[in-house]
């Protein structure tokens, strides 16, 4: 797996270091007038992302993203130098326009993630966030440009460095997806009527 770039948080092996993690700054990438976002509280599904809408360093395959609470997250310093990526895609992910760091992403649509917003957590100017627990939407590498044929290395070093891969979320994300649907449909309303 050493010629295959993970994600430098993932390839450096990266561990948390405070287990009562507040928040932090993120910041992009910028050597002047940075753009700064202030995360008041701690962030949670911290995970390798492989799809190809997430902001990833160079080199890298994966992105390392994480939620926090939309009102949890505000903009401190030169707001003006971000732009919405896709103004179409549920996330609305709030780009710096000169280095293209993704600083925060909103899901302001009906949506079980409806309020919270998709953060980078390396981009925070300290350490003690949480590390990434699992890899998501592990195949979308391809999509990139990753070769087919390595894939199984891939999946196989994910799990040596403790990233369970899924092709999609983790089983606890796609539980609460699908029960926020049942509930919103009220199929599982019925269910528990019915068995009353």
């Amino acid at each position: 797996m050493s010629s295959i770039n993970i994600h430098p948080v993932v390839d450096s092996g990266y561990r948390a270091t405070d287990a009562s993690f507040g928040g932090g700054t993120l910041v992009c990438n910028c050597a002047s007038n940075p753009v700064r976002v202030r995360i008041s509280g701690d962030i949670a599904h911290n995970h390798a992302c492989g799809c190809t809408k997430c902001w990833k360093p160079a080199g890298a395959h994966f992105s390392v993203v994480a939620v926090a609470p939309t009102d949890k997250v505000e903009v401190l310093e030169n707001g003006d130098k971000l732009a919405v990526v896709d103004p179409s895609a549920l996330i609305q992910r709030h780009a710096c326009k000169e280095c293209g760091v993704h600083m925060y992403g909103p899901v302001e649509r009906e949506h079980p993630f409806q309020g919270l917003s998709f953060i980078h957590p390396e981009r925070f100017e300290g350490k003690g966030w949480a590390q990434p627990g699992f890899a998501a939407f592990v195949s979308s590498i391809i999509e990139s440009g990753f070769d087919p044929s390595k894939m199984n290395g891939m999946r196989e070093g994910l799990k040596q460095v403790g990233l369970e891969p899924y092709d999609c979320l983790s089983p606890a994300l796609m539980d609460y997806i699908a029960t926020w649907t049942a509930e919103k449909s009220g199929v599982l309303e019925r269910k528990r009527n019915q068995s009353q």
